[in-house]
Formats: C-alpha cells, structure tokens, sequence
C-alpha cells in the first residue's frame, strides 16, 4: 500500500517536472506566433498605405488629366475671341498647373522612399508608429490638394468664363 502511494507520488511528481520543463516551450511558441502576426498586421498597413498611395496618385492624375483638357480647350477658343491683355493670368495658370504637375511627381517619390524605409525598419513598434505617421501625411497631403485643386479649378473656370487666350 505504502509503495503503491509512493509509486503513485513519483508518477505525479514526473509529470509535473514535465509539465514545467514544457512551459518554456510553449512560452517561445506563443511569442513566435505574436511575431508572426504583429508582422503580418504591419504587412497589411504596408500594402492599405501603397493602396491609398496609389488611389491617391491616381485622383492626382485625373486632376491633372482634366486641368489640361480645360487649358486645352481655353487654346482652342484662342481663334474665336482673342483678348490680349488677359494673356498673364492664362500664363500663369499654366505655371500653376506645372508646378502641381511637378510637386504630385516629387510628393509620389517621397512616399515611395518612405514606404521603403519603413519596410526595412526592424523594429515592429517603431515601423507600426511610422505607418501611422506616414498614414497621417498622406491624410494631410490630401486635403492640401483638395484645396489646391479647387483652387485651380476655379481658376480655370474664372478663365473660361472670361475667354482668355493660352499661347
């Protein structure tokens, strides 16, 4: 009887010496496993930032694509109502639109490198707040050229309702 409780004792006693040494297996696991996800959550921030990048690159470019259709179509009135002293402003609309032409390709290179620095930040915390810094940018950016879209539109249209003539 007594060997038998201490036989059941030892059994009991190896089980949990077992058990104990697992623990740390178990613990190296788990963190491997929330590496793995935490990677993978900043790996979809990456692809959603590259995504509103490119939404973002392409609204620029309808933008663009449409501001020349209207200079454009101020040069084709050019022949029906020639007005002379409005030729600055058409000059400088026309300034305008070269210059949001070139800052959108400078603002898309510095996206491009920043995204590529953040990748390759090896810290998982830092790289998340660097996400979310460069989201917010974007978020700003945004809203800048909204503004500065409407800006020029009316521009453009103050230019076609005054019928002025682009050399």
């Amino acid at each position: 009887m007594k060997f038998r409780l201490f036989a059941t004792f030892v059994i009991i006693l190896l089980m949990l010496v077992l058990i104990v040494q697992s623990l740390p297996a178990a613990s190296d696991q788990l963190e491997e496993i929330s590496r793995e996800q935490a990677k993978a959550r900043q790996e979809e921030k990456i692809k959603a930032v590259k995504q509103q990048e490119q939404l973002e690159n392409l609204k620029r470019d309808q933008q663009s694509s449409q501001a020349q259709q209207q200079l454009d179509q101020i040069r084709r009135q050019k022949e029906e109502a020639p007005a002379e002293t409005q030729k600055p402003q058409a000059t400088q609309t026309q300034q305008q639109l070269d210059r949001l032409r070139n800052d959108q390709q400078l603002q898309r290179l510095q996206s491009d490198q920043q995204i590529n620095r953040i990748q390759r930040e090896p810290d998982p915390v830092r790289q998340q707040q660097q996400l979310n810094d460069l989201q917010r940018q974007q978020q700003i950016r945004s809203l800048q050229d909204q503004i500065q879209r409407n800006q020029t539109q009316q521009i453009w249209t103050d230019c076609v309702s005054r019928r002025i003539v682009v050399r």
